[in-house]
């Protein structure tokens, strides 16, 4: 019987990330089975069914509809549902990336079962414990036979762990997607239905607890808005969680008056268009800050600490910390030379060394 993989994928950046490598694996090894199982952790068009579209990937076999809910609750729906889709599969390999809630229960039940798990985006370290993602990830890593890394920064803090064996320096598979997609996104000139023109814009993304469940930080990041669209048009896609906290405290009120544009999600695409064709980016996302040093746009970002301090070192990214007061500082540091390094490995090829590793893990 060919062997079975199971790929989880459960929040946007998920798709993004495990899309190159089940495409290539498809295509490497057609008699092994490929079970796509989506937990619902996200669960919005524009924040999930949307990238299944527009990645080109297939409609999940398993959906969970997890929800959302507190961390407890979303891990242990993840963790029954994930479990049952094993059992039910007779799974050989269980593959999941990132580091959100879904990541670490998947890896649960599969470790539990003795699945053997492969981790996409292995090794990344904030190395702030107060964020939930960083148990997420170290966790996975060590209940993890296949580390797939994408950077050099990664391997030296498994290594630091003491993981040296099932360590795979393959790359950013995220960066695959972005090549694969960018001069699709650019055809579509996303800016346009905005008002706005290529290279002018600022674009905005904040989702993150620490900055935007907090009254005050969010009112003090509106403040901090409101003055930078005196000087750049803001555009600012906002999460849905976000959004409720702004209702909450009347600041989307404010971030109108001011002409800040605030819009819905946007699908891959259109998020692509209009993140390549941005004057700076400011953000709390760490996927974000790999896409922009990819792409060559400048990127601050309003998080106290960064996994990918490899963009920090390339000069692409500047973390200002979960300091809205620092946003005033952003026009200043524009004036700083643009930096223009790629990391190696993010080269578009990252999926097809995945896949070539997991090929070679399940056939020895």
């Amino acid at each position: 019987m060919s062997a079975r993989v199971c790929f989880v994928v459960g929040a946007r950046p998920n798709f993004m990330k495990s899309a190159p490598v089940y495409r290539e694996l498809a295509a490497l090894d057609p008699s092994l089975e490929l079970l796509l199982l989506h937990t619902g952790q996200h669960y919005d068009d524009a924040m999930s069914d949307v990238f299944f579209r527009e990645l080109g990937m297939p409609r999940p076999d398993e959906f969970l509809a997890v929800g959302s809910g507190s961390h407890a609750e979303q891990t242990a729906k993840v963790l029954v549902g994930v479990e049952r889709v094993l059992l039910e599969h007779e799974i050989d390999l269980c593959v999941v990336a990132g580091d959100v809630n879904s990541t670490i229960a998947a890896a649960l039940a599969a470790v539990k079962l003795g699945i053997p798990i492969a981790h996409i985006e292995a090794g990344l370290r904030s190395f702030d414990r107060a964020m939930p993602e960083e148990h997420n990830r170290v966790l996975t890593d060590h209940l993890s036979d296949i580390l797939l890394a994408h950077s050099e920064e990664a391997i030296t803090n498994l290594q630091r762990e003491g993981i040296s064996t099932g360590v795979h320096l393959v790359g950013n598979t995220m960066i695959d997607t972005l090549l694969e997609h960018l001069d699709k996104a650019r055809e579509r000139q996303s800016w346009e239905q905005f008002g706005l023109h290529a290279g002018e814009y600022a674009l905005v993304t904040l989702h993150r607890p620490a900055l935007v469940d907090d009254p005050a930080k969010l009112t003090a990041v509106t403040d901090g808005l409101i003055t930078l669209a005196r000087d750049h048009p803001i555009l600012f896609p906002v999460h849905p969680r976000t959004l409720r906290n702004l209702e909450s405290t009347g600041d989307d009120a404010r971030l109108r008056d001011s002409g800040v544009l605030a819009t819905e999600p946007q699908g891959y695409l259109d998020f692509l268009c209009l993140e390549a064709d941005a004057a700076f980016v400011l953000t709390d996302s760490g996927g974000i800050q790999e896409e922009t040093t990819a792409l060559g746009v400048r990127c601050f970002t309003l998080r106290d600490s960064t996994e990918r301090r490899v963009t920090e070192e390339l000069g692409t990214n500047t973390v200002l910390g979960a300091k809205p007061e620092r946003i005033a500082e952003i026009p200043q540091l524009l004036e700083r030379p643009k930096p223009g390094e790629v990391v190696p490995g993010w080269d578009g090829h990252a999926g097809a060394r995945a896949a070539e590793t997991l090929r070679a893990f399940l056939s020895g």
